[in-house]
């Protein structure tokens, strides 16, 4: 989509601090991160959100939880969360899939 911020992120029209990239996903460090780690992982094919997932995009969805496991792996995190929100009540404010990683401090729950 030529509107979305997340899109635009992955094609690199806005610059960002990526983790990781492939041809399916991209990974990049939060701008406002609520943890010592915090960084995105996108697919790079636009889908809005989890709600949007379908049996024809879900295979995105399996690689990037590879991916996740692999960039903890490799940052040396062995405890991490993981968290899709969906809608804006749940707090998505950009409307296209992603999930945020977050490590390096304690976990609350249930979160705010």
């Amino acid at each position: 989509m030529s509107d979305c911020l997340f899109c635009k992120i992955s094609a690199g029209e806005i610059p960002s601090n990526k983790v990781y990239e492939d041809d399916l996903c991209y990974a990049f460090y939060d701008i406002a991160p609520q943890a010592p780690v915090h960084f995105l992982v996108i697919p790079k094919a636009h889908i809005a959100s989890v709600s949007a997932v379908t049996a024809e995009n879900s295979a995105v969805v399996a690689h990037i939880f590879e991916v996740i496991a692999k960039l903890a792996k490799e940052l040396g995190l062995e405890s991490y969360r993981v968290v899709s929100n969906i809608g804006e009540q749940a707090g998505q404010s950009v409307f296209h899939l992603h999930f945020h990683v977050l490590s390096g401090r304690d976990m609350t729950w249930p979160p705010g």
